[in-house]
């Protein structure tokens, strides 16, 4: 039986996404600066998937992400349907367990899975396809410094800032 996905495009301060979703879940969330690219990687997320643009059905969900793109700090509370090995999708519940407006380094998520080898770590969360619900952004290097991001170091640096800028004042 063919699994069907609907896909849909959304504009954020960000920049142009893509948006699919089965009948699980949100498969995709992917900013897609090139259209074609993103419709491409989308194939390539769900190979065996018959895909069907529905801007009408995804609607609200576009909204939805498109304000999450503004307030990455905001609960959002949307079904998700991650495609994935399973260590890619144990790697990314541990991204989920980062705290919003914090960040850990890859290092650290490779010794919670019990390596010193931060490879296999750092290419699950390159793999990841769903932005912001999946916080890949919250990623960082051992020093504290921005590295490379799936969507753009730019994006990273954004999101990282709107989290912080939302947390509540807190004396130290």
């Amino acid at each position: 039986m063919t699994e069907h996905i609907k896909y849909s495009w959304g504009r954020s301060s960000l920049g142009a996404f893509v948006v699919a979703a089965s009948a699980r879940g949100l498969v995709a969330f992917e900013f897609a600066d090139d259209p074609a690219r993103g419709l491409q990687a989308l194939r390539d997320r769900a190979p065996d998937a018959e895909l069907t643009e529905d801007p009408e059905k995804l609607a609200d969900l576009v909204r939805r992400l498109s304000a999450l793109a503004e307030d990455p700090a905001a609960a959002a509370e949307i079904p998700l349907d991650p495609r994935g090995s399973a260590y890619e999708l144990g790697v990314w519940r541990m991204l989920r367990e980062v705290p919003r407006g914090e960040t850990t380094s890859y290092g650290a998520l490779a010794a919670k899975l019990g390596t010193r080898d931060a490879r296999d770590v750092t290419a699950a969360i390159a793999a990841n396809g769903i932005a912001i619900l999946i916080p890949c952004h919250r990623v960082v290097k051992k020093d504290g410094s921005i590295s490379g991001y799936r969507w753009g170091v730019r994006r990273k640096k954004a999101l990282l800032e709107r989290e912080r800028a939302a947390l509540p004042f807190r004396l130290t």
